[in-house]
Order: C-alpha cells, then structure tokens, then sequence
C-alpha cells in the first residue's frame, strides 16, 4: 500500500476538485467543541423494507400473537449498515437521507469498511487498502452531507486491533480512523461517533489511549456495545469511566439486544436466551450517554455459528425470541 500521506492527499484532492466541485477541505476541521445532543429534536427513521416489518406482516394473518411481537422489532428505528454490499455507495447513501428527509428523519449509519474488517473471521472484508478507504469515506459523505446524518464508525476497529494487528502497524489505522472522522465533520451536520467496543472487551485505559490516538477529538464522541449483549447500567458505568478518559467525550450504547445482559461466558456469537433491550431514545437520564440506540437489528445474524445462518442474515426464530423476553 502506497504510504498514508499519500493516502492522505489522495482524499483532500477528493474533496476539493471532485467532478469539479469544490470539498471541504480537513485541514480545517476543528476539535469537538460541546454542543447540544445530535439526537434531540431528531426523528430516527423506521425503515417499511426491514425483514422485521416483512416477517410481522407475513404472520399477521395466520400466527397474530407472534406477529404482535415481531412488532416490538418492526416499529423501531433501526441503523443502516454501509459496506461493500452498498454498491455505488454515494448514490445509496444519497438516496436514503431523500427517503429519510421525506419522513422527517434523521440518517443513523454504521460505517464498516475498514481494510482487515473484524480480522478475517464472522464480517471479515473491507477496503482493498487505506487509500481506497478514504475515497469511499469520502463518498459517504458526500451522498449524506445536504441532511443531517450520524455516522457510527466502524465497530471493532479498536477493540480488535491489538488482536489481529502487529503494533507497527496500530498508527496506520489510528490515522485512517482520524482522517475518516475529519472527512465527515467537514460537513456541518453529520455526526460522529467512534466505536469503543464493549464494556467486557478492553479495559477502559486501553481503549480510551486507541481513541485518543484515532482523532476522537474531532468526533462528537464514542459508541458502545454495537452487536453486543451486555447491559445498559454496565455499559454505562463504563462509558463514564472511558469519558473521564477522553476529555469528557460523550457516548452512544447500541440497547438493540441487551435486555437480558451479557450472555454466559460472554459469549458474542448468537447467544442463546437474549431478549430486546430499551428502544430507542435519548432520554437517557444520563448527560454523558447522548442516545440508546438499535444499532445491530435484532434478528440478523452475528455469523454462522450456534446454529445461526451467515453474518447479516435474517434469522426469525432468533428475532421472536428475543421480542419474547423483551421486558415490555
């Protein structure tokens, strides 16, 4: 791979000369300063296309008790994953903030392209290298930046990365993750958030220094739990100890799943015996979490594992299980 410098300039001559348009230029980003919470006064967007809403709707007539709990899924706002399965990425993105405009919404994406995504295992793929990282992030901003839009920054960039990564190479994604997170706060009204994996992953020292080191303080803070089952009040505490870490950065938890905590074992991959957890909102009661959010549908996949189909998929009979032991 060529070098990140190069990298770099690659996607500032992107941003200020594309198709002949003039682009932000990150340079001139600044730091975070506080603000008022993205997500208050902001609709989130329930999409009619989710296999949810088509699952309730198929058992409607003839299995209405089961559809009435797929309902508890179907009827909340859910993200928008963005990887190479977007296609023409740009025009995608483009098209839902007009789909989410049209409702009066908000756009909630998690960005997950970063080359060596999730270290060849469950949701390996990615980029082919960090310069073909930056030209997409690039034309996910510019499909989002006439509406307002979050971006949740790719889960498990971080927490995997002393996993899977030689340490030599540990700069290299902390400055792709920095200069992607630049390339959307060019853009006035999309957010960013940037993902710190879980409360049972790394100790809050370790991710607060790869945060630190990947230009969180150009972000609007850090994202918790996405695709994880462990529980809110954990995940909080968690959360605050991570800010006080960071420079008092915010945080967003990803409840989607964990209603009944994390699983024995902390077990990831298609726990049994999970159950919804609080919809979506940023009444958090807690001025530091800026939104509870469903972030991983319920009822996709986490990979071909405890009897589970691949990574994404939809699986019913997981997604009624979990609205059958949601507390509400």
């Amino acid at each position: 791979m060529r070098s990140l410098r190069l990298g770099l300039s690659v996607c500032v001559c992107l941003m200020l000369a594309a198709c002949g348009h003039e682009r932000p230029n990150i340079f001139e980003v600044p730091k975070h300063q506080p603000g008022p919470n993205p997500f208050r006064g902001n609709k989130l967007f329930v999409d009619p296309n989710m296999s949810s809403v088509k699952q309730a709707d198929a058992w409607r007539a003839h299995r209405p008790e089961d559809a009435a709990l797929m309902d508890k899924i179907a009827t909340q706002p859910q993200a928008e994953w963005l990887g190479e399965w977007s296609g023409a990425v740009k025009l995608f993105v483009r098209g839902k903030m007009t789909q989410y405009a049209d409702a009066g919404a908000m756009g909630l994406f998690i960005v997950y392209n970063i080359p060596d995504r999730d270290c060849g295992q469950h949701s390996k793929g990615g980029a082919k290298n960090g310069d073909a990282y930056l030209e997409w992030i690039d034309k996910v901003a510019t499909g989002a930046e006439d509406g307002k839009a979050v971006m949740i920054l790719e889960p498990d960039a971080l927490s995997l990365l002393e996993k899977c990564t030689v340490k030599a190479k540990h700069a290299e994604r902390h400055k792709l993750l920095a200069d992607a997170i630049r390339i959307f706060k060019a853009r006035q009204n999309i957010h960013v958030y940037l993902d710190a994996g879980n409360a049972r992953w790394l100790p809050p020292e370790t991710i607060a220094e790869h945060l630190n080191a990947a230009g969180l303080e150009y972000a609007d803070g850090f994202s918790l739990n996405v695709s994880n089952y462990v529980a809110t009040d954990e995940t909080i505490a968690f959360g605050k100890k991570v800010s006080a870490l960071t420079g008092g950065a915010h945080f967003v938890i990803d409840t989607a799943r964990n209603g009944n905590g994390a699983a024995p074992g902390n077990e990831w991959c298609n726990p049994d015996g999970r159950a919804l957890g609080i919809p979506p909102t940023a009444d958090t009661y807690e001025p530091l979490c800026d939104a509870f959010l469903w972030l991983k549908r319920p009822g996709e996949s986490d990979g071909a594992c405890n009897g589970g189909p691949r990574a994404g998929e939809w699986w019913p009979s997981a997604a009624l299980g979990m609205a059958r032991r949601s507390k509400y």
